[in-house]
């Protein structure tokens, strides 16, 4: 079975250092069923392609140490069919296996020689020529579009010389997109088993905490998350609920719920749908990232940082050197600090992270002298009678240097089936703005408290009603002219 792995990125051979794998060598790593090989077709400044090919040993799976194991889960279940079926050369739990102990470091989003790529989204593109997929191109598409990519799954015929026999149940499938390599790593070592729906081990109870480290910083927001909890762990019902249980947590944790829909989509069928709208959390997400990075910031507030779905993207990134996130609730910094997994972050790494109890419609001088804050889908929960003194607190009391704010584009709401007139995105929500309305608030607080605005959208924009969600970032004139001073 084979994997590729380009990027455009330049220079192009920082992808050698990214997988830790040297692109002048073939390398081999010995695994339970076989063995895996990583070389690199091509690898030059413009263009470098990694491939892993996984080389299986029937008699291995079939009947080594790890029997037991393999024939409770391979999808063949007479005796011969553990020696003579598809494991060699479909992409499945096998691969996925492969990816974690062959590029171990990249999965954990570590490079010694280049940190701060590691941390950035770099151009991607992924190729599996041929992997099973239990549910057709179409549940490809399903499952990974909502993450970023750009998904192109193309149907393998049983026989091209006899197209009247349709389709196999196999598909090529072809991935671009613009993400961290960790986390396209993260998505195709959860994915591929899932629509391959046939994991080749016994799986115990500690797969659900290899499922949430995995899928952390995208799981709980998938529309497909219940499929993929459900497949993952091989279709075992009290596995699947703690996982579903807990990814639920994550989710109430955010006071907003990061795709902005109203309908639950963790039932687990493979029928079509409408199409999936979590991709706005990502893109949101990677929006309020490139607007800290533009800033030159270092030392970061999250404020109302719920669950920390944005701590995560913030700690992976080493250019912010402090990281604070606050949020009114205590249950939700305790979440928080399980989905950072404190308790075992090196020392180094705990240093830069601080998590506070704090109100935004109080004073807090804690809060003051940091470069950059985010307020991402949070002005919407305050009552209206209580935004000046948010706008006290945070841009007159606190004063970073530059501000980022996320909330919702009511007149979008037309768009989501089943929101009728009047009704929120969120039954926490006290309001949401039109365009013109957050235009005006934004320009208010510019005003009052000596900052510079530039408004825009995140997601698919609509020729009648724009984006789902508006964004805007403020810099303090403070900040701009200290700058400028620096310049010159």
């Amino acid at each position: 079975m084979l994997l590729t792995l380009t990027t455009t990125h330049r220079p192009a051979t920082d992808l050698g250092h990214l997988l830790v794998k040297h692109p002048d060598r073939v390398q081999s790593f010995d695994l339970p069923a076989g063995t895996a090989h990583v070389l690199y077709p091509e690898a030059d400044e413009h263009r470098c392609s990694a491939a892993l090919l996984v080389e299986i040993d029937p008699l291995r799976l079939g009947g080594g140490r790890g029997r037991g194991r393999a024939q409770a889960a391979t999808p063949e279940t007479f005796t011969l069919g553990q020696y003579v079926n598809d494991r060699p050369y479909a992409a499945s739990s096998l691969l996925s296996s492969a990816l974690a102990k062959v590029f171990r470091s990249a999965l954990r989003g570590e490079s010694r020689e280049r940190p701060e790529l590691a941390a950035t989204p770099i151009p991607l593109e992924v190729r599996v020529p041929v992997l099973r997929c239990r549910g057709g191109a179409e549940l490809a598409v399903r499952v990974f579009a909502p993450l970023g990519w750009t998904v192109t799954a193309t149907p393998i015929p049983l026989d091209e010389a006899y197209p009247e026999w349709g389709d196999s149940r196999y598909v090529d499938l072809a991935l671009a997109g613009t993400l961290r390599l960790a986390d396209a790593l993260n998505h195709l070592y959860v994915l591929l088993p899932v629509l391959d729906d046939a994991k080749h081990y016994w799986v115990a109870p500690d797969e659900v905490d290899k499922l949430l480290r995995a899928g952390a910083g995208w799981l709980a927001d998938h529309p497909e998350r219940g499929l993929i909890s459900r497949r993952y762990l091989a279709h075992r019902r009290a596995l699947a609920g703690e996982a579903l249980a807990r990814l639920a947590e994550l989710r109430l944790a955010d006071e907003a719920p990061a795709d902005d829909s109203v309908d639950d989509n963790s039932v687990d069928d493979d029928q079509p749908r409408e199409a999936p709208r979590a991709a706005l959390a990502v893109r949101r997400r990677e929006a309020v990232l490139a607007a800290l990075r533009a800033s030159g910031a270092g030392r970061v507030l999250d404020l109302g940082c719920g669950g920390g779905a944005l701590l995560t993207a913030l700690v992976a990134d080493r250019r912010f050197t402090e990281i604070v996130g606050t949020d009114v609730s205590s249950q939700a910094l305790t979440l928080a600090a399980r989905r950072l997994r404190l308790d075992r972050l090196p020392e180094r790494q705990r240093e830069r992270i601080r998590l506070w109890q704090s109100a935004l419609t109080y004073r807090d001088d804690r809060l003051r002298g940091y470069d950059a804050a985010v307020l991402m889908e949070v002005i919407e929960h305050v009552d209206p009678p209580r935004l000046p003194a948010l706008e006290d607190a945070v841009f007159g009391h606190a004063r970073p240097g530059t501000v980022v704010v996320t909330t919702p584009n009511v007149e979008y709401n037309v768009r989501y089936e089943g929101l009728g007139a009047g009704r929120f995105r969120h039954t926490d929500h006290r309001f949401e703005w039109t365009r013109a309305e957050f235009a005006a608030w934004v320009e208010r607080v510019s005003t009052t408290h000596g900052y510079t605005a530039t408004i825009d959208g995140v997601g698919d924009e609509d020729p009648e009603v724009g984006r789902p969600t508006q964004i805007a970032v403020l810099t303090s004139t403070e900040h701009t002219t200290r700058k400028g001073e620096i310049s010159a």
